[in-house]
């Protein structure tokens, strides 16, 4: 739990559409249930979402914080955040208290398989990158079991900068170096990839703070952003051929 004693949620500066507002204005009815999807599409690309992450993670901590500790009869809690790798491995977010390792999920690049592990984890709060949306290939039940469950979506950018952003959150020293010290340690990455990142990273700064954008989107259009792979993977072509198989079975039982 790096960010316990480190920060504070009071640590974060939050301004929606130009107004200084609370993370609970961005994500209505933020609650210690809520979990976290953060779907990566590139080298290191997480980074770009953790101001987010790391303020959410500091509120998360607020309902909890007076039982927090490893003594006995205290909590040791990790929120429910997800980080989805897209492809391989992008990026370890250790230090970023994604914890234990399972919740860094790599996906097959696919729409369903993508939207299939968002549902299985059960995701309500869900970032995807800011890409042009395609029109994707769902199975109807994943489709749906994504709509009646997940509340409100963002789009980020791994520069950490959207276009059009109507969301702005300015982290705190001790947050970002959770995230550079993520980076330094993820055995991912290059020397080269790591270099790019700080440089990246420090770009973001003004007056020693980082500022990130992020942009709120409907629900329905982070889902056709989850990649810009149109072609159904071999996972998700055998759910078709399961389908095809049974369309057949059901048509010799009427004839």
């Amino acid at each position: 739990m790096h960010t316990v004693n480190a920060m504070s949620y009071q640590d974060f500066d939050f301004e929606l559409e130009g107004k200084n507002v609370l993370l609970e204005d961005i994500f209505p009815n933020f609650n210690e249930f809520d979990r976290i999807g953060v779907v990566v599409r590139e080298t290191g690309g997480g980074t770009g979402a953790s101001s987010l992450l790391m303020s959410a993670l500091t509120r998360f901590y607020d309902f909890f914080r007076p039982n927090l500790g490893v003594e006995p009869g205290q909590q040791f809690i990790y929120p429910e955040f997800f980080i989805f790798h897209v492809g391989k491995q992008h990026m370890t977010h250790y230090w970023m208290d994604i914890w234990p390792p399972h919740k860094e999920i790599v996906v097959e690049d696919d729409p369903e398989q993508i939207l299939e592990a968002i549902n299985d984890r059960g995701i309500t709060r869900l970032l995807v990158e800011d890409i042009t949306p395609i029109q994707p290939i769902f199975l109807k039940e994943t489709l749906n079991s994504a709509k009646h469950r997940i509340v409100s979506a963002l789009a980020y950018s791994p520069t950490g900068r959207v276009e059009n952003s109507d969301v702005q959150i300015t982290s705190c020293e001790a947050a970002e170096k959770n995230v550079l010290d993520t980076i330094k340690i993820s055995e991912d990455l290059t020397i080269e990839e790591k270099a790019l990142l700080l440089e990246r990273r420090n770009s973001l700064k003004t007056n020693g703070r980082v500022t990130e954008t992020y942009r709120r989107i409907e629900v329905s259009n982070a889902l056709n952003m989850l990649t810009q792979n149109t072609e159904p993977g071999p996972t998700t072509r055998s759910y078709f051929k399961m389908l095809e198989m049974e369309d057949e079975i059901t048509k010799d039982k009427v004839i």
